[in-house]
Order: structure tokens, then sequence, then C-alpha cells
């Protein structure tokens, strides 16, 4: 997890982790809060890998290659993801996938800002068109990734993190899953402006994909 004022709400997410995963999972903040967010953490037994706020890729990019689990979860610290789905995601690694990717879009995602909505169906048919491959959403927080993937690919972005995530595993021809889930109401103030975010996202989403098709 990437944390940043979210005392409203991570208590109640890491209670659920360790609820669904019997204590097993181990969970890492990279934390650049001036509210009590990491304080809560630590109570509640995560690791905090405190940082200047720099960002929303900058955080989870530490907070994903950090972990020395074979399986590295992300999750967004609002409590609008269903941590009920995890156990089905390490199911779905087992299997033999590289990346499951949680799909906020696929229930319809009732309590997401109707402009976010849009623009997450935006990316997605933008993504869609220049990877040449059906994506239904790209900006997700929640996804489960075998650690090797993470550590074989040079992670660039900042704002556009979570599309780049699920991009270059994709057109590289790794094991790619998308499963739907329910996305449930956010806890705490949203941090991304979105309009300047989602201008970021979408021309990060072309950088990305170009920056594969020419690799």
């Amino acid at each position: 997890m990437g944390t940043y004022n979210e005392e409203a709400a991570i208590g109640t997410v890491l209670e659920d982790i360790e609820r669904v995963t019997d204590g097993r999972a181990k969970v890492v903040c990279v934390d650049g809060s001036s509210d009590r967010t990491p304080e809560i953490a630590r109570e509640h037994g995560a690791t905090v890998v405190e940082q200047e706020p720099q960002g929303y890729g900058v955080a989870v990019r530490e907070a994903v290659l950090t972990p020395d689990r074979p399986v590295v979860v992300t999750t967004d610290c609002d409590d609008t993801y269903p941590m009920e789905k995890l156990p089905e995601f390490l199911e779905l690694i087992n299997e033999g996938y590289d990346v499951v990717s949680g799909d906020r879009l696929y229930h319809g995602a009732e309590t997401m800002p109707g402009f976010n909505r849009f623009g997450n169906k935006a990316f997605a048919a933008i993504a869609s068109v220049l990877t040449t491959e059906r994506v239904h959403d790209t900006t997700t927080g929640m996804r489960a990734y075998r650690r090797e993937l993470l550590h074989d690919i040079e992670w660039t972005e900042n704002t556009g993190l979570s599309a780049e995530l699920l991009i270059r595993p994709l057109m590289r021809g790794y094991e790619i899953r998308e499963e739907p889930i329910p996305y449930g109401e956010r806890a705490g103030e949203t941090k991304l402006d979105p309009i300047e975010g989602g201008a970021a996202i979408a021309k990060s989403i072309v950088k990305v994909c170009l920056q594969e098709r020419f690799r």
C-alpha cells in the first residue's frame, strides 16, 4: 500500500486483511502522511516505510518492490476494495496467472463519482486500442502479482503507475486475468484531482503503450 492521510479507513482495511488471511499476510505501507495513518498502521502490525510525499507512483513502486513474499498484492487504503476477494486472487495466481487485476467497472461501480467512472472507461478504451487486447479497468488499485514480474520490469510512471503495472506485463505476454470486484463507498477525501490526474493517466497510457509497441 501507498498511504497518504488515510486515518479514516486504514484501520478497517488492515483488520479486514488480518481476518481474511488468518494473519498470514505481511503488510507494507509506504507512507508520507501528516495524520495518524502510520501510527494506526503500526498498531495493526504493518511495516511502515516512511517517505517524503512524491506522488502515487513513487510510493506504490516502493511498496511493491519491498516485500519478499512470492505473491505481492496491492490495494488502496480507503476501504473501497473487497478484502474478502484476496483468497480468490491468490488462488488464481496459484493456477498460473502472473497478474490478477480487480475490475471495478464490471458491476457498474455505482459508488464511484460519475466523472471518474467515465474517465476509467475511457482509459480502458484507449488501452484496448493501443494494446490490441481487451482491457476493462486500467487504474484499479487492487491486484495480485508474481514477485518476479515486479522485479523483471522497470517501472517509470508516477500518477499513471497503476495503468503501467497492467499494460507492460500484458504487452510482454504475461498471463493476465481481470477479475470482477465490487467497489465500495470511499472513506475519507480523495487526493487525486480528476482533471489534472486524469490527463496525466491518459498521457501515461499512451506513452507506455507506444514504448512497449516499439520496444
